[in-house]
């Protein structure tokens, strides 16, 4: 009887081809984890450079926001975009100014803004409204007009409440021309907001960015009402 030629290889062994196959898989299953963390880790400093979540704490800036509310700030809403900000996130690594990219404005007067308050306000940030530029003459008068270069805001926003600020012992501030370079701001409640009738101006550097959008609670969800001033003119 002939002998059956046995097969090349036993189908229980592998070949040399299939042995690289299960390495390669584990190589690359390890590569996509390093990669998803590394892409998760830039898609949050990406956002966190870009957006901050702020709570309201108090009543100052009734009615428009109300104490606990949760709102988005954009922080790039006054700031310029450059090229060394990419890297200014890395631990050790001094902040660097190459050449600007983007150049996003300044505060205008009605904008809601989050900042850092000067002495003798509080290190946690306040939200407030901006009133008067730079170079602007604010006065509050006795009778509760707010007069911005001798022009009397329309102020529908702020409801019911009075504007206080002449022989009020706290309120030091109430005819106040801008420096350069600064911005002269009020919460929407005018009987209860400690702001510039009380600190004073606020500089620009202290400004940490531009309330954007209520998404806390839902039933009040929605941007942030930023005002206009055409009694002003342009």
């Amino acid at each position: 009887m002939t002998e059956s030629t046995p097969p090349p290889f036993s189908p229980l062994e592998p070949t040399p081809e299939w042995q690289p196959v299960q390495p390669q898989k584990k190589k690359s299953s390890f590569r996509e984890i390093i990669e998803t963390a590394i892409l998760a880790i830039l898609i949050f400093v990406l956002v966190r450079n870009i957006v901050l979540n702020f709570r309201v704490d108090g009543a100052s800036m009734l009615p428009t926001l109300e104490n606990g509310e949760m709102i988005l700030v954009n922080r790039n809403a006054y700031r310029d975009l450059d090229l060394g900000d990419f890297i200014d996130w890395l631990p050790l690594v001094p902040e660097q100014h190459w050449f600007t990219i983007v150049d996003w404005g300044t505060p205008e007067r009605g904008d809601v803004i989050v900042f850092t308050p000067p002495p003798p306000g509080t290190q946690k940030p306040y939200i407030k409204r901006v009133i008067g530029l730079p170079g602007d003459h604010v006065k509050i008068t006795a009778e509760g007009q707010v007069l911005v270069n001798g022009v009397a805001l329309d102020e529908d926003y702020i409801g019911t409440y009075r504007n206080e600020c002449v022989n009020v012992p706290s309120f030091a501030y109430c005819d106040v021309t801008v420096p350069e370079g600064s911005f002269f701001v009020m919460g929407d409640h005018r009987s209860n907001s400690q702001d510039s009738r009380y600190f004073g101006v606020v500089p620009e550097e202290r400004i940490i960015g531009k309330a954007w959008t209520v998404y806390w609670p839902l039933d009040v969800f929605g941007p942030v009402e930023h005002e206009e001033y055409p009694e002003l003119g342009a």
